[in-house]
């Protein structure tokens, strides 16, 4: 063992010993002792979903994509986060089921989706959602995309116009460029991998282990998604661009960027809150979703103006940007 090796052994053996002395610390110190932590490092767990009022799933490309819908009205589709399940929007879907018909969707390979033998691609998930909606002779439908899911919710705009109606994208990037750089992985996100491999194991009925899911999704969240601007700016649908401002692996920046860029783009910052604002702030991201969802639709005119060039000149005259004020290192999304 060379001396650099060596050095960082007895490091990392020093940091194990520190973990550990101050975890004991933490254990043998009241709660009501402890600092409290900021909204932003925390991570409620969402209470769980009702009874759906129909369960089914649809077979595409050698998979069998699972869904539940619940309620009636206007059909809203909720996307979640990768590794994730439909079960994530136990905080959503209380705020809409009484105004929406809600079809909640376990992305490919997650939940109780089965992989299938193709490689998983967020273009692949699109077309996942468009069979699903083809089954319930659903043809046009607004989404609610929660990171990765928000990734899907763009490609849906992007190469299926024709069926959909809003898209609330929420933690989501165009290029690599919107991922932050980081050294370690965040609590939060070590903690939401827990949860999601616990989720998994006890849904997934496929008999893949859940690294060789980590394994499949990777490629996504270490590569830039494909999308463009000019795509951006062919974006047709009224979109919700929003995120938490102390997001963990997006750069805001981007996010505003892209309201900028999409011709109907709408902006919204939910603050002390991080990548899981639908858990930390749930009464202000529902309110938000629900607003978005219901409010009158923008003048064609809007959307028929919106050439590549005013969509880049069209910045907050042409958008709201409204910065709310009420309220595994490899993982991307």
């Amino acid at each position: 063992m060379g001396p650099v090796i060596a050095l960082r052994v007895v490091v990392f053996a020093f940091a194990v010993m520190i973990t550990a002395a101050l975890g004991a610390t933490l254990s043998t110190t009241p709660a009501s002792a402890r600092p409290a932590r900021p909204r932003w490092q925390t991570l409620p767990a969402p209470p769980a979903m009702p009874r759906a009022d129909a369960e089914d799933s649809v077979e595409v490309t050698g998979a069998r994509i699972f869904y539940a819908v619940y309620g009636q009205g206007d059909p809203v589709v909720l996307l979640h986060g990768g590794l994730g399940n439909s079960a994530h929007f136990g905080f959503q879907l209380p705020a809409l089921v009484d105004k929406f018909q809600v079809i909640a969707i376990d992305s490919r390979g997650q939940g109780r989706s089965t992989r299938g033998s193709v490689t998983i691609t967020y273009d692949v998930m699109a077309a996942d959602v468009i069979a699903v909606l083809d089954k319930l002779a659903i043809k046009r439908a607004s989404v609610v995309g929660w990171s990765d899911g928000g990734e899907i919710a763009l490609k849906l705009g992007i190469g299926f116009p024709d069926r959909v109606e809003r898209l609330f994208v929420f933690g989501a990037n165009y290029d690599a460029s919107g991922s932050k750089r980081r050294s370690a992985p965040s609590s939060t996100f070590s903690a939401y991998t827990v949860r999601c491999r616990t989720d998994y194991e006890r849904l997934s009925k496929a008999g893949v282990p859940y690294n060789a899911l980590v394994g499949a999704l990777l490629p996504l969240w270490r590569n830039p998604t494909g999308i463009t601007r000019d795509q951006l700016r062919g974006i047709k649908a009224p979109v919700m661009m929003a995120d938490g401002d102390h997001d963990e692996i997006i750069v805001l920046d981007q996010i505003e960027e892209m309201a900028r860029l999409i011709p109907n783009g709408q902006l919204k910052v939910f603050d002390s809150a991080s990548h899981f604002a639908l858990w930390q702030d749930p009464d202000s991201f529902n309110q938000a979703v629900v607003e978005f969802l219901t409010a009158p639709a923008p003048a064609p005119a809007a959307v028929s103006a919106a050439t590549p060039a005013a969509a880049s000149a069209a910045t907050p005259a042409a958008m709201s940007a409204d910065r709310t004020t009420s309220a595994a290192d490899d993982i991307s999304h």
